[in-house]
């Protein structure tokens, strides 16, 4: 049952976080589709690893490791290109913001754990920093459409909590998989729920878009204070 409420939960941010994304970006239809696809076969691709196990492969080193990676490296090239950055910053900081409210469904994690799925350090503080940073996106969201340059320090503030959380989880995540060699937290089963499918989605398809969604608000903010 679990599971089944996994899936809804993770294609249903997933659908929608992407979706929004595009839909507000001011660039060429043709851009949008070409983003459109290429998301498209990243979550496909994450689905096929996911039922073949790779994301479980943690010798010689944690497979899930380059499929986190991907996405940011994608998204630090094209921010190279004048017009894809610019497409990306044209995105409006209050729907950036407002996306993250999703991560109230990290509220999951908590029943992984009772089921016994998730140990250790890693459900408690990913759902605790994801649960706080979804709640108060929904406040921050209406400082930023108010006045982002006066409310400034309040919304980076949330922006790198949210960030933080994401680089802690990710970090516990690693420190407590089972037989990683970077494994240097014993608490069994630790994250080994979030290495198969439909957890695996959360840090190799809306971890990285979060961190990105992050990154430009960030870049907006910078923009906004000159």
């Amino acid at each position: 049952m679990l599971d089944f409420l996994g899936t809804i939960a993770t294609a249903a941010l997933m659908v929608f976080a992407v979706g929004t994304f595009v839909v507000c970006m001011e660039a060429p239809r043709g851009a949008k589709l070409l983003f459109l696809a290429g998301a498209g076969l990243w979550v496909g691709l994450c689905a096929a690893s996911a039922m073949a196990g790779w994301h479980a492969v943690a010798r010689p080193f944690p497979l899930i490791g380059p499929f986190v990676a991907a996405p940011l490296l994608a998204a630090a090239i094209a921010s190279a290109f004048p017009a894809a950055r610019a497409a990306m910053l044209s995105v409006p900081m209050p729907v950036l913001i407002g996306l993250n409210a999703g991560r109230i469904f990290a509220v999951l994690f908590l029943l992984l754990m009772a089921e016994g799925r998730l140990a250790g350090p890693f459900p408690y503080f990913a759902a605790g920093g994801d649960i706080i940073t979804g709640v108060a996106a929904l406040f921050v969201m209406r400082l930023a459409a108010a006045d982002a340059w006066r409310n400034r320090i309040r919304i980076a503030a949330w922006d790198l909590f949210g960030t933080a959380d994401l680089v802690l989880a990710i970090a516990l995540g690693v420190m407590s998989a089972e037989g990683s060699p970077l494994q240097v937290i014993h608490a069994p089963p630790g994250s080994e729920a979030m290495q198969h499918a439909p957890w695996s989605f959360v840090p190799t398809v809306l971890v990285p878009f979060y961190l990105i969604m992050h990154a430009i608000v960030w870049a907006q903010l910078r923009k906004v204070s000159k």
